[in-house]
């Protein structure tokens, strides 16, 4: 079994997957982490963990501050459906096109947000790339997803983690039992395991409240427990979608309280982190001028070419850019836009969806049997 192995530039959480795939032999993978050969391998994904904040807090981590590895870059916009659509694709929000927490479908001009996706529009005529896990199941590697029961219809999974033989299992005795019997079963297999709890409680309560410190020990639970698990030739790689911040009640801006953004401004979407703005026809630059004027040193606002020039999105497929919207908002660091339009994520403490490093750096760590 041989995989590449290339190990120099900048990585990414849209790597991790395919490195794991290269790991355990699935050919036209590449071991861009440099993992290494296994016959198993057990991916865990952990929503929220951002490297940021696991290095200030690794005394309340003492199995996952054991670990090796490194911090890789999440995909911008920093949030779930973009992440997974990384993981799931190996490609980044340009050329899978799932290109923020919610964003305009030209398709149907409605705005889609894939976190509350169901079976309209069709998955997969949203995103038609090939993901990883079907290409690890046609290669014969046993491929199974652990995660709660309700996430296997969404369209989200549909659309970005669709080809692997999906387990229901709601807490982390089920999930550390359902991997104990895929690793006992001979290889070669790869597991992908998510673990919801920490983004919520960061949301709720923010990073480093008492909450989100016991969530993170559960965490480290969870992971000594799959390191536990492993078999001889087993690799367990921790990653996560984005990172977090908290944002203090006064650095919420509204943008629905000065009608001066509507102007020019059919709609806007994605996150209070990172909003899309569409314009109307030929508005464009004077939108620019005007949310430029008006937020100041909020937020960074660019157009779509500015954007898409500077690679925020990686590499964009033409097919796909009306997607992105005609501008990009970016809140400077502790700051955030809220909205009507999402009026329950515009009131939790912790965001996501920036450039910020607490948002965009995540753990790619690594442990195999006998640490």
């Amino acid at each position: 079994m041989t995989s590449t192995v290339v190990a120099d530039g900048p990585r990414t959480l849209a790597d991790v997957s395919v490195s794991a795939a290269a790991a355990v032999g699935v050919p036209g993978f590449t071991d861009r982490l440099g993992l290494g050969q296994a016959d198993h391998v057990v991916l865990c994904l952990v929503d929220g963990l951002g490297w940021q904040a696991l290095q200030a807090h690794r005394h309340l981590a003492p199995h996952l501050a054991e670990l090796s590895g490194r911090s890789v870059e999440a995909p911008f916009p920093s949030t779930t459906p973009v992440g997974l659509g990384s993981l799931g694709t190996g490609l980044l929000a340009g050329e899978h096109g799932l290109v923020g927490a919610s964003f305009e479908y030209p398709e149907t001009g409605r705005i889609l947000s894939p976190l509350q996706w169901g079976h309209q529009p069709t998955p997969v005529a949203v995103q038609p790339e090939p993901t990883v896990f079907e290409r690890v199941h046609r290669a014969g590697v046993r491929m199974t997803t652990l995660s709660a029961p309700d996430y296997e219809a969404s369209g989200l999974t549909q659309a970005v983690l669709r080809g692997a033989d999906y387990r229901g299992v709601e807490d982390l005795d089920q999930r550390c039992a359902a991997v104990g019997e895929i690793l006992a079963s001979g290889g070669p297999t790869y597991t992908y395991v998510y673990w919801p709890e920490l983004d919520r409680v960061g949301h709720e309560s923010g990073v480093d409240s008492v909450q989100w410190r016991a969530a993170l020990g559960r965490v480290d639970n969870l992971v000594a427990r799959l390191t536990d698990q492993l078999v001889p030739g087993a690799l367990l790689v921790v990653t996560a979608d984005h990172g977090m911040v908290d944002i203090p009640s006064d650095h919420r801006f509204s943008l629905d309280d000065d009608p001066r953004l509507r102007r020019g401004v059919r709609r806007w979407a994605g996150e209070p982190r990172a909003r899309h703005v569409y314009t109307d026809e030929g508005a464009a630059w004077d939108v620019l001028a005007t949310w430029g004027s008006i937020l100041g040193e909020r937020a960074h606002v660019l157009t779509r070419a500015e954007a898409v020039d500077r690679g925020l999105f990686g590499p964009v497929d033409p097919a796909l850019a009306d997607r992105i919207g005609d501008l990009i908002v970016v809140p400077h660091a502790g700051w955030m836009l809220a909205s009507r339009v999402d009026p329950t994520i515009s009131q939790l403490i912790g965001q996501h969806g920036g450039l910020t490093p607490d948002e965009i750096l995540i753990p790619a760590l690594t442990a195999r049997s006998g640490m």
